[in-house]
């Protein structure tokens, strides 16, 4: 039996580092490039619209805005705006979508991308019949916003940016160690404070004002403004490996199921060194309030690069430096999904299709979708069948029945049994 593959939604013509998917309109949202140097590779933010077509999740490219000599490598989006990082800047990024007639789908594709994408990414969608034929579609106009230096280390770069829960402030974090906390959509910086020695690996912004950061310095923090409230320590309740180093990689904060007022918080945690024979990395769920952890489990020996969580906080998603995909379950951190080398290449993000919007429509018949993306310019998508229930009437019956089968066979054996 072959290898399991996830099929290739899109290819762009650019190494692929950021993701996101906007719930309202449905947008998939990906961004890389090839950075400043003269190697030909463009630099973009690629707006693409999902559709179901035939029982199938397909994409086309709506419209390319071109990012010039710099690559974005992380994004954050909000509503309409974009925050996308970009060398040692973010920058604000506005979208707009209105109808437009007059112009065919395919058209407004070919008008925005040349060359590669031509004649590769959006065929699930161009296939189907009389797509070239609509004369109403979806046009999609991007304003740049307000930018700003966000690192000012010797080589300067932003690597983790995102908004807070009402959209005014954004956070960021990069080599320097600072975290910069700005006014939307002025970008009027609010905050400064250091909160690691050496580089910022992500950072997650709670709905009560409180900030995780996790760093190369193997520190997790959590923060009130700039007062330290707590540090995470994931090996009190769990596995401890004296020889072995762990740091954080990414933390990322979600709802309980059902219970909307309360968070969790979730990250992993991987091997600080490169071993020969490479230990587990771990994902620790914890409480939101205490910050206490709740649950940690191994989730392979591939190291983890990126984290996503579901918008109901249901589904875990994570990408590897090997290029793997999988999703597991939130509460129990059981792996209900997994893709071995899905790209070959390190997963550098990975999105899962909003649960609100246009989301239902898109999934169809399954459960849950996850996008990744990956230096080898391409998105995937990953699809989780529903998973068939029995229900609990059935299950009393079925026990009640072996019960009654197993006293008619005792009674046969044994007469007199009874």
């Amino acid at each position: 039996m072959g290898r399991r593959r996830a099929p290739e939604l899109y290819r762009a013509p650019f190494p692929l580092y950021a993701l996101q998917v906007d719930p309202s309109t449905g947008l998939l949202i990906a961004a890389g490039g090839g950075g400043a140097a003269k190697t030909g590779i463009k630099n973009g933010v690629h707006f693409l619209q999902l559709e179901q077509i035939n029982g199938r999740l397909g994409a086309s490219l709506l419209h390319s805005h071109d990012t010039e000599t710099r690559a974005t490598m992380n994004l954050a989006l909000a509503g309409n705006i974009l925050a996308a990082g970009q060398d040692a800047h973010c920058q604000l990024l506005r979208f707009q979508t209105h109808q437009q007639k007059g112009k065919t789908k395919a058209e407004k594709a070919g008008s925005k991308e040349q060359g590669p994408r031509q004649r590769k990414g959006a065929a699930p969608v161009e296939k189907k019949s009389g797509a070239e034929t609509h004369q109403e579609g979806i046009e999609l106009t991007v304003e740049n916003l307000q930018a700003v230096q966000t690192d000012f280390s010797p080589d300067p770069l932003q690597k983790v940016v995102c908004f807070n829960h009402d959209n005014t402030l954004l956070a960021t974090g990069g080599t320097d160690g600072y975290v910069r906390i700005w006014k939307v959509p002025s970008l009027e910086k609010v905050l400064e404070f250091r909160a690691h020695e050496g580089e910022i690996e992500d950072l997650a912004l709670g709905p009560d004002g409180k900030l995780v950061t996790v760093g190369w310095d193997l520190k997790a923090s959590v923060w009130q403004k700039d007062q330290l409230v707590t540090q995470l320590h994931w090996q009190e309740n769990g596995p401890t490996f004296s020889n072995t180093p762990y740091r954080y990689q990414a933390c990322r904060f979600g709802q309980v199921p059902d219970q909307p007022t309360r968070l969790r918080l979730f990250t992993v945690q991987i091997p600080h060194k490169r071993l020969r024979q490479p230990p587990p990395c771990y994902l620790t769920a914890w409480d939101g309030s205490t910050f206490l952890p709740l649950r940690t489990k191994p989730c392979g020996h591939e190291v983890i690069s990126c984290l996503s969580v579901s918008e109901s906080g249901t589904f875990l998603g994570l990408g590897t430096v090997t290029g793997s995909v999988a999703i597991y379950i939130a509460f129990s951190l059981q792996r209900l999904y997994y893709v071995r080398e899905a790209h070959g290449i390190v997963v550098t993000d990975v999105a899962f299709l909003p649960e609100k919007g246009r989301g239902p429509e898109l999934l169809g018949f399954h459960e849950t979708a996850l996008f990744s993306v990956a230096v080898d310019s391409r998105c995937q998508l990953h699809l989780l069948p529903s998973r068939r229930s029995v229900p609990v009437w059935l299950l009393l019956l079925l026990c009640v029945g072996l019960i009654v089968m197993t006293i008619v066979l005792l009674q046969t054996v044994f007469p007199g049994f009874l």
